[in-house]
């Protein structure tokens, strides 16, 4: 059948991730720390606003745009808690922050049109350019800088064809988060060289030591890029499917087109449960950072004191250990310690080349079960001394 299927499609490469947590669904008792999803149920507050809206009937297709009352919410959340101005036209409601990716993408590449694509990264990204007929160009980050995206390597990427810089900061799977002084420097190349920028910020609300910065709030930088945020992790809703995109209106309308057509509008429940999450969620959100951060501390200690090295993440729920002294790839570590002790991790590869000697481990999960996991991973290590 291969002759009636798109060769863009087909030669894409199936999600690292799901390939392997694929082989560990088909075991039992294994510890699971590699899906990048919160513990925490959807607080009740916002569940509650979800079943009223279905008792109301509220159960019609919104604008689609997305509810005005959540587009203005919005636009008072990114004021009040990053110092951004936007007004509702400059807002989408998507079907979770990966159909904002693909929307604008697709609205802003042209054939040929190349995109910088700063790895390790989540997965999405490269396949939504090449499905939109953009070219990826794949960076690669290093650990000497922490992971972060610097001026010099930006500028070893471009060429007269680069259209579109891809910032996946807070990141995953690393957990690097860039200062408003190192996005000062992006900013100014972006200007210069009159590139648009596409900022994931799905995870800006679970940054530690420091509140996350966003490109958008540099001047200029505003009416160039497009801001990705949602619902998902900062609020523990990763099933009610909603995420947004911010961005200037003449690009705005473009992608709210593209979605009239293949999605025609967000969930209208969810829809109705956001509104109450970002109205009245920033203790819950704080709670559940501050739960993070109390793993992730934790686990970067224990970490290091079995012998895989790992700098402080500042962002995200992720941890990216070295595992090179072991002397195998993350895929055979990754491998291995869900054979030999049932702890399913991810291999750094999935996120990039760049990963490979990594492994990113999740820790949305119980102090409980990262400590039983530690203490396998341990003695796995052990085992390849």
């Amino acid at each position: 059948m291969n002759y009636v299927l798109s060769k863009t499609v087909t030669e894409l490469e199936p999600s690292g991730i799901r390939r392997f947590f694929d082989l560990a669904a088909t075991m039992e008792d294994v510890i699971s720390l590699g899906v990048g999803e919160p513990d925490f149920d959807t607080p009740w507050h916002i569940r509650e606003e979800g079943i009223y809206s279905l008792e109301k009937g509220r159960t019609f297709y919104t604008s689609n745009s997305g509810l005005i009352e959540l587009r203005e919410e919005v636009c008072n959340y990114l004021k009040r808690r990053f110092g951004l101005d936007y007004v509702s036209d400059e807002v989408f409601i998507t079907v979770g922050g990966s159909e904002a990716i693909d929307v604008a993408c697709r609205v802003l590449l042209n054939p040929g049109d190349e995109v910088i694509i700063p790895e390790p990264c989540y997965v999405s990204y490269l396949p939504c350019v090449a499905l939109a007929g953009g070219v990826p160009v794949r960076l690669a980050l290093d650990a000497k800088d922490q992971f972060k995206l610097t001026k010099e390597k930006l500028l070893s990427a471009l060429t007269d064809k680069t259209k579109l810089l891809v910032l996946p900061f807070p990141n995953n799977p690393t957990g690097a988060v860039m200062s408003e002084e190192e996005l000062k420097e992006i900013a100014e190349i972006a200007i210069e060289r009159d590139i648009f920028v596409l900022s994931d910020e799905i995870y800006a609300e679970l940054t530690y030591e420091a509140r996350h910065f966003s490109m958008a709030a540099l001047p200029g930088m505003k009416e160039r890029t497009i801001v990705i945020n949602g619902f998902s992790k900062a609020f523990a809703m990763t099933g009610w499917r909603l995420g947004y995109a911010v961005a200037p209106v003449p690009i705005l309308k473009q992608m709210v087109k593209v979605h009239q057509y293949v999605i025609m509008c967000a969930p209208t429940t969810s829809q109705y449960a956001a509104i109450e999450a970002l109205k009245n969620g920033d203790g819950d959100v704080e709670r559940m950072r501050d739960s993070y951060d109390e793993r992730r501390r934790f686990l970067v200690q224990k970490l290091n004191e079995i012998g895989l090295p790992c700098f402080e993440p500042r962002g995200a729920f992720y941890v990216f250990p070295s595992i090179q002294k072991t002397g195998l790839t993350s895929e055979e570590f990754a491998t291995k310690l869900l054979e030999k002790e049932k702890v399913a991790v991810v291999p750094g590869t999935a996120f990039g080349a760049c990963g490979e000697g990594f492994l990113r481990i999740s820790y949305a999960y119980s102090i409980e079960n990262l400590k039983i996991a530690l203490e396998k991973i341990k003695n796995f290590v052990d085992t390849t001394r």
